[in-house]
């Protein structure tokens, strides 16, 4: 089910349970998205200035895409593939 996202907080947080939920650590993830450690602890930490390019590779890591829907609907989700 689709997780509508409105901060970067919030998707720190889904990151973090998703990962954690796929029995991965920081360190495995990076790896397998191709970004450091401490981009994967920035993002965790809910950091509004993280790059778009990386988020998209760590979601796609983790088996989720990122969508978004028009203003009428007022919703950005995350969600799995």
């Amino acid at each position: 089910m689709p997780t509508q996202i409105e901060t970067p907080e919030h998707l720190g947080d889904v990151v973090r349970q998703t990962r954690k939920a796929l029995s991965l650590t920081q360190p495995q993830l990076a790896l397998a998205a191709g970004v450091g450690v401490r981009f994967i602890v920035d993002l965790e930490a809910g950091k509004p200035t993280v790059r778009l390019e990386n988020v998209l590779r760590v979601l796609q890591a983790l088996g989720a895409t990122l969508s978004v829907s028009s203003s009428e609907d007022s919703q950005t989700q995350v969600g799995p593939k």
